[in-house]
């Protein structure tokens, strides 16, 4: 659905829950799965905007990774792949910004959105162990080039979810804010 101006969809209200497990989960609160109508993406171009922010935890033995991923269902639409945390220091409840454009590249039976976008904390391997530490950007999708997500139909609704996956059962990240919007 072409609006012509920018209009947010949907905003969490509450954090969603601190994601402890080693496997891909919904970082969302159930009141901010946004379920796009059918016929949503109705023009090639239209662009949805994806923010979140929270906090995230890690040991610095066994950080593993942290991986964010867009799903219209069970479909995964833009997947961020696996950027590395940090081992040299570990993390408390440190900040975490995440922005994902997604461009609609095909509507119908097969529709499916071209994504990029970029996560920012300081757990990103690289970062230096002494004050002032900053933080570090990664670029995402991590260590390759974007490329269009896995098809979907634009006929039908779609509910829209947020995905964190953490190879390590070692930290904690949990979602503070979300929110997407139309352009």
């Amino acid at each position: 659905m072409n609006l012509g101006y920018t209009a947010t969809l949907v905003s969490s209200q509450v954090a969603g829950a601190a994601i402890t497990a080693a496997a891909a989960t919904s970082m969302l609160p159930s009141g901010a799965k946004k379920t796009l109508p059918a016929n949503f993406f109705e023009n090639i171009g239209q662009q949805i905007l994806v923010r979140a922010h929270g906090k995230i935890s890690s040991v610095i033995t066994t950080p593993g990774t942290a991986r964010y991923d867009i799903r219209f269902g069970a479909t995964v639409v833009w997947d961020g792949l696996a950027v590395l945390l940090d081992t040299v220091a570990a993390h408390s409840d440190k900040p975490w910004y995440l922005e994902v454009l997604l461009t609609c590249r095909a509507i119908g039976s097969t529709g499916n959105l071209m994504g990029s976008g970029r996560w920012t904390s300081e757990n990103i391997l690289g970062t230096p162990a002494a004050m002032p530490k900053g933080e570090l950007t990664a670029m995402l999708p991590w260590n390759t080039a974007p490329v269009v997500g896995a098809n979907f139909d634009t006929q039908v609704s779609q509910q829209m979810d947020l995905f964190f996956t953490q190879t390590e059962a070692t930290g904690s990240m949990t979602c503070e804010q979300f929110s997407v919007q139309s352009l």
